[in-house]
């Protein structure tokens, strides 16, 4: 009877655990903010606007996300992320942004389980956004970085590999800065196709990535410190690829 007890008790422990898990982030529906359509509606002529995107607060707080007519604020704390409702595999993302404050941190996780880690932040291919006094204000070892560096690199974390068009150990740099200071806005076109990434900024390609080992997966917008502005956000829906199971995030359960 012990021994019968005891297995219960274990059983109803990983119950619980599967449900606390199951409910660790948020599935509420936060904000809608930008919209998606599909290149076969843009082609045809279609007068469709698209669908807005609907955004899921994973483990910011309440107050971290505000909209304020066309603009995404985000304040930047606690760090975290904000994920699409859905997955998107391959497409065209449009998005324009501005940091408020010097040296400030945030980007676009494409491709991610929006499932974060111990430092808060999930899996996925991280396209950066960070600005231009980062580098002045993080020295190694009194060596002030490239500029290079700070804006539109593109890696993998999370386990999420890539191969770099312009390597920085496992990143990619982008090979010319055109990024804009504080208080100025940037627009970045991300082209993710079959593992492949392609970055322009502010109207001119500069940087990329291939062989994603995960291709299919959630947008997560970043909350990384620093006060930051979203606007424009436009995603056009390419057909898809053959993407394995193992290639692509795993889904969270609809509610």
């Amino acid at each position: 009877m012990k021994n019968i007890l005891k297995i219960t008790k274990s059983q109803l422990c990983l119950v619980v655990l599967l449900i606390i898990v199951h409910f660790a982030y948020a599935q509420k529906i936060t904000l809608e903010f930008g919209k998606a359509r599909r290149l076969d509606a843009i082609t045809s002529g279609s007068n469709e606007e698209g669908a807005p995107i609907k955004w899921i607060n994973v483990n910011t707080a309440n107050d971290t996300w505000m909209l304020k007519d066309d603009t995404l604020v985000c304040k930047g704390l606690p760090i975290g992320v904000m994920r699409s409702e859905r997955q998107f595999e391959n497409f065209i993302m449009h998005v324009e942004w501005r940091h408020m404050e010097a040296g400030g941190n945030s980007g676009v996780f494409v491709w991610s389980s929006a499932r974060p880690g111990s430092n808060r932040l999930p899996d996925g291919v991280e396209v950066q956004m960070l600005e231009l006094d980062w580098v002045k204000l993080n020295k190694q070892n009194g060596v002030t970085p490239p500029i290079a560096y700070v804006h539109g690199e593109l890696f993998g974390v999370g386990g999420v590999t890539t191969t770099p068009d312009n390597p920085r150990g496992e990143r990619s740099k982008s090979i010319e800065n055109l990024c804009k200071g504080r208080g100025q806005w940037n627009t970045y076109d991300v082209v993710c196709v079959d593992g492949v990434i392609k970055l322009s900024v502010n109207g001119k390609f500069v940087n990329g990535v291939a062989h994603a080992s995960q291709k299919k997966g959630y947008l997560c917008l970043e909350s990384e410190g620093a006060l930051i502005h979203f606007r424009n956000l436009q995603v056009v829906e390419l057909p898809p690829g053959v993407t394995a199971a193992s290639q692509t995030a795993p889904l969270f359960s609809k509610h």
